[in-house]
């Protein structure tokens, strides 16, 4: 059996903006980590039901999700969820980095996303998470 891929959670209210994270990060961001299967969710309700399952090991926000953007939605994720999984959010405006660091986020991306940029911090934020595996 291969390696176990990773389940990442992306939300938007809009699917092209959905296909734009996928497509920028791609299936394998990085050469030593497993490959991505992509959870897509258009809802907040979507977004808590995955995340308090506790089967999602990144999300992605859309910071100008509507009516509840991934902003706040992150913040909120990590106030309440005890073992929250990171949480990258992308943004529309390069100025908008700063609310992004105060909902807590674990990275940020910024429109248009750069496919080398976007697979690199995802990459780096799910190195941070994985725990080594101890066979014994």
């Amino acid at each position: 059996m291969g390696e176990q891929s990773m389940r990442v959670l992306v939300f938007s209210h809009k699917a092209e903006v959905r296909e734009a994270i996928v497509n920028a990060v791609g299936r394998r961001p990085a050469a030593d980590l497993a490959r991505v299967d992509y959870v897509e969710a258009a809802g907040i309700a979507d977004v808590l039901s995955e995340v308090d399952a506790g089967t999602v090991d990144l999300a992605i926000l859309d910071g100008e999700a509507q009516p509840t953007g991934g902003i706040g939605l992150c913040r909120q994720l990590k106030s309440e969820i005890t073992d929250c999984p990171p949480i990258v959010v992308a943004v529309r405006r390069r100025d908008d980095r700063w609310l992004a660091t105060w909902s807590q986020a674990d990275a940020v991306l910024v429109h248009p996303l750069d496919p080398l940029t976007a697979a690199e911090t995802v990459a780096d934020v799910l190195r941070a998470r994985r725990v080594p595996v101890v066979n014994g």
